[in-house]
């Protein structure tokens, strides 16, 4: 049996580092695109994507559909000819995506406080230095001094536009006819790639004769719009900044 113990190196912290980012899948996958432009995805069904949930809303109660005797008009329909616009599921119709927000705070908040206490004896009951015992007591008993003062300041200046068109999906129809879309887009210009995701909860009213509607009358909006590649990559911090940022106290 051998005396001498097998030593193990130690373990620094660039060598856990790099077993983390060899861990994560998203840097082998980095890896493993060097020098190739990123890959559009495939057309898939939104239902069958892991972790789709169908939307469930506060509904009123449903009314029967009502028809008259000798009539073509049904109480309830929109239209009397067929409409041509999105109403069931799996239909298309173009969100028209027009984002132009602008907002402008500035809040300021001063506070200060002085306080001063001053105890002080100078007779008791007609008497000097009153004793304690055999201890007398010090002329002042009490004297303190405390000054506070907080002054904060925040501005907010923020500007967003952004104008498209997308194509989407009706995804599910909720019982008082609202619909359920989404969509999503890809644009691949050389090695850099645009997506744009928008989603949400339209009415059939708000749907114009072109099939169309704003993005502003979309109720529970999901608007999505950034992208991937050489250019969004060199604009991010590295793996190791993003860490130190996160596990540093200061």
């Amino acid at each position: 049996m051998s005396k001498f113990k097998t030593m193990r190196p130690p373990v620094t912290l660039a060598a856990l580092v790099a077993a983390g980012l060899l861990a994560d899948c998203s840097a082998m996958d980095r890896l493993k695109n060097i020098g190739e432009q990123p890959a559009l995805s495939s057309i898939e069904n939104p239902v069958a994507q892991p972790g789709y949930k169908p939307v469930q809303m506060p509904m009123p109660t449903p009314q029967p559909a009502t028809y008259n005797p000798n009539s073509l008009w049904r109480n309830g329909s929109r239209a009397f000819f067929k409409d041509q616009r999105a109403h069931q599921v799996g239909d298309i119709l173009t969100v028209t995506v027009n984002i132009n927000d602008t907002a402008q705070f500035a809040n300021e908040t001063q506070r200060s406080r002085d306080n001063k206490s001053d105890a002080t004896i100078t007779n008791f009951f007609a008497k000097k230095a009153f004793p304690l015992g055999n201890v007398p007591l010090p002329g002042t008993l009490l004297n303190t001094d405390s000054t506070a003062s907080s002054d904060g300041k925040g501005s907010v200046n923020r500007t967003e536009a952004l104008t498209t068109n997308v194509a989407a999906v009706v995804t599910q129809i909720l019982p008082n006819g609202n619909m359920v879309v989404e969509g999503k887009q890809e644009i691949r210009v050389n090695f850099e790639m645009r997506e744009l995701i928008v989603a949400g909860i339209v009415r059939p009213e708000d749907i114009q004769s072109d099939n169309t509607i704003d993005s502003h009358k979309i109720a529970e909006a999901r608007i999505a719009y950034g992208g991937k590649g050489q250019i969004t990559d060199v604009q991010q911090e590295r793996y190791g900044q993003q860490i130190t940022d996160i596990i540093l106290p200061f």
